[in-house]
């Protein structure tokens, strides 16, 4: 079986709930491997948020804040390799999703203008 899922963010509204709920947020959607790894730039997290709606997409639930069978935030974790490759590592409800659909590669790619982040994910 092959996967994908794709999600779009504007930086600026990310940048909103950040001034918002500070820290709050960041615990609530982002592991402490992922907030170090980003150095809490807005540009870096909005595309791993991104990269946590794609995965969700991949996996054929949503988020468990819209759906009731999704996955939480925190159990699709998006680091880079020593070289800043993008990796996906799933926790949780989402390591039993895809067991579940037999997805055990993943692959992800993110970008960011001044205004957007982008996140593909392939899954097989």
């Amino acid at each position: 079986m092959l996967s994908s899922g794709v999600d779009l963010i504007e930086i600026a509204r990310l940048e909103r709930v950040l001034d918002r709920h500070g820290d709050h947020f960041l615990d609530r959607v982002f592991t402490p491997a992922e907030v170090a790894y980003s150095r809490r730039r807005p540009g870096e997290l909005a595309a791993r948020f991104a990269a946590k709606e794609a995965v969700a997409k991949a996996l054929g639930v949503g988020m468990r804040m819209i759906a009731r069978d999704g996955i939480g935030w925190r159990e699709a974790e998006i680091l880079g390799n020593h070289r800043g490759q993008p990796l996906v590592r799933l926790h949780g409800r989402a390591a039993e999703r895809a067991e579940e659909l037999g997805l055990t590669e993943w692959s992800v790619s993110l970008s960011h203008t001044k205004e957007h982040a982008i996140a593909l994910v392939v899954a097989r």
